[in-house]
Formats: C-alpha cells, sequence, structure tokens
C-alpha cells in the first residue's frame, strides 16, 4: 500500500486568527498574517492499510495516541478519503518537536504534515492553495504552515480562505519558551468562549480586519519597524480581548509580562525587537536577522531561548509503495 512522509513547522502569528465565522468549515473570523519558523518541525508519515478489519490509527512521539487525538485525525482524515474517493484506513505516525498544547502552533505544524502526507499517500495531486485549503479543516492556524515564508491567511468562503506567501522584509525570531506544559483552556474551548462572553470580541473583529490591511502594506513597502509595532500591538488586543471573557482566561502569566517589559527596554536601548504571544504563556520576539544572537542572549534568563529565522513550505520528504504495515496494536502484542 501507498506511505508518504511529510514534515511542516510551526508559525507564529503576526495579526491574530482568534474566532471562527464557520466552525464546520474552520472560516476565520477575520484575515491573518504570520512568519514560519524554521525550527520546532514535525514530521508525519501516512500509510494505508488493507483489509475488512483495518482500521484508523494514531502514533505520536511514539507512543499510541488517546482516543480524543484520534478522533480528530479520523474526522480529517475522512475529508480527504472523501477527495480521493478511497475508503482505506490509514495508520498515522507523527513525531512533533514543538511542545503540544503549549501555545506555540503545535496545531499548524502538525496538521500541515498531515495533509500533506495524507495528500501524497491517498494519490491527491493538490495545489498548494488546495493543500493550505485541506489543511484548514484540521486546524486553522495549519493554513498557514503550508505555503511557508510570511504569508497571508484570507477570510472568506470555503473556496477562498486560504494562505498564501507574500513579500516581506527580512526577519527572525527568538522563542522564549516560559511553560512547555499543555494550556488549561485550549484554543477552540477559549475562541467559543471568548466570542460567546468578552464584551471586546466585535471590536477585536473590525481592528484586526483593519490591522491585516495595514500589515500588508507594511510587509509590501519592507517596512521592518511598522511590521514589528503591528505585530506588539495586534498580540496585546487579542490577549486584551480573551481576557474579557467571562470567566476571565488569561494565558499571559508574570514572567510573561516580564519578558515583554524586557523586549520594550531593548526597544529603549536601539535594538528593534517586538514580542508576541499566541494563546499561552509563551512569547515570541520579533527581530531583525542580525539582531536575533543579541536579544536571545538578553532574554536568556527568562527561559529556555530558541532562535529561529524564516520557515520553510510543508513538503513530502518520501512517497512510495509498500505492502501489508503491522497495526500499532500488533506491534505492541508481539513484543
Amino acid at each position: 500500500m501507498s506511505t508518504a512522509t511529510a514534515v511542516a513547522h510551526p508559525n507564529i502569528a503576526l495579526v491574530k486568527y482568534w474566532g471562527k465565522a464557520d466552525a464546520d468549515l474552520a472560516l476565520p473570523a477575520t484575515g491573518s498574517v504570520s512568519m514560519g519558523l524554521d525550527v520546532f518541525p514535525t514530521t508525519t508519515t501516512v500509510t494505508l492499510v488493507d483489509g475488512q478489519e483495518a482500521r484508523d490509527a494514531l502514533v505520536l512521539n511514539g507512543h499510541v495516541a488517546e482516543a480524543g487525538a484520534l478522533i480528530r485525525v479520523q474526522r480529517f482524515l475522512d475529508l480527504v478519503r472523501e477527495l480521493a474517493g478511497s475508503t482505506a484506513r490509514a495508520l498515522v505516525e507523527s513525531t512533533n518537536e514543538v511542545p503540544t498544547g503549549a501555545g506555540l502552533a503545535s496545531s499548524a505544524s502538525g496538521f500541515a504534515a498531515l495533509a500533506t502526507a495524507a495528500a501524497a499517500a491517498y494519490g491527491l495531486d493538490l495545489s498548494e492553495r488546495d493543500l493550505s485549503r485541506l489543511a484548514r479543516r484540521g486546524s486553522g492556524s495549519a493554513t498557514r504552515s503550508i505555503p511557508g515564508g510570511v504569508s497571508v491567511w484570507h477570510a472568506g468562503d470555503d473556496q477562498g480562505s486560504y494562505a498564501e506567501t507574500i513579500p516581506a522584509p527580512a526577519m527572525a525570531m527568538v522563542v522564549v519558551t516560559i511553560d512547555a506544559g499543555p494550556k488549561a483552556i485550549g484554543s477552540r474551548e477559549a475562541m467559543r468562549q471568548t466570542i460567546a462572553t468578552s464584551p471586546f470580541y466585535p471590536a477585536w473583529v473590525t481592528s484586526t480586519t483593519e490591522t491585516v490591511e495595514d500589515m500588508l502594506a507594511a510587509c509590501a513597502a519592507g517596512d521592518f519597524t511598522r511590521v514589528g509595532e503591528l505585530t506588539e500591538s495586534n498580540a496585546l488586543r487579542m490577549h486584551a480581548t480573551i481576557e474579557g471573557s467571562f470567566p476571565p482566561i488569561r494565558y499571559l502569566n508574570a514572567r510573561s509580562v516580564a519578558v515583554f517589559d524586557a523586549v520594550a527596554a531593548l526597544r529603549a536601548a536601539g535594538t528593534e525587537a517586538y514580542a508576541t504571544a499566541d494563546a499561552g504563556p509563551n512569547v515570541v520576539v520579533l527581530t531583525r536577522p542580525e539582531d536575533r544572537g543579541a536579544v536571545a542572549t538578553a532574554l536568556s534568563g527568562f527561559g529556555d531561548v530558541i532562535e529561529s529565522g524564516t520557515g520553510p513550505a510543508a513538503r513530502v520528504v518520501r512517497s512510495e509503495g509498500t505492502g501489508e504495515h503491522q497495526h500499532p496494536d500488533q506491534k505492541e502484542s508481539a513484543e
């Protein structure tokens, strides 16, 4: 049977995605802009399995995944099978180097890698745009991990909501991992709660739509300073909107805020750096490539620090036909 392996990288939003216009189709309430990282890759292999007794299986970081994760992957594979006109089940084996559920876009790299590998394994010949649309159905932010580089995710209908690479100034990021553990409240639930209860959410939608246009103009002009200013402002607006939920949801902790303060101090001292944070306590700092070493050194006391350049597009690294593949449960019983 067919097997394919793909690699994808996470992305960090410069203009955030927070809230769906259509949950079933994973359509965003607004567009967003992101920068792909060249660290924390996810490598995923999808192998089709034959037989009436065959069933989908998920092995994550060497362990058979819990039922909830498997169900989410099965639903995604059903979309791929529908496109391919196939009923074949699949074994999905994934290694994720980014901490899962810590607000560092693990679902982005995870579902981008799964979409890329599954499309190849099931014999789909998808354009980058269509692959981005497919990845969106697994995780909204995965849309932006397909093209790589700096990309814009367009809001719109099912056909029009995809990500594509855009011109941008040279940029780097410094990831400050304050807490690699899972979040108490996942992004999906927090989004639903924010939409339902935060009085700031309508203003978030209108202001973010404007910020996307401003960010696209800044990127096209190669204006790094404006890109940085918009990035930090948009992150703080998102967290303020989330904290306005009832009951409040607070992702940033005291150490997170201390990193934002340290980044402001770097700017005041002459090093351009701008802080952002997704839905979690960890902070990512946008800077110029030539300054990333100095920024990393300055922030090393706040947590584990990793430097990153601009990441590549998701890609297939191996695709071939194989014989019958052993199910992970069979492996365990044979040991």
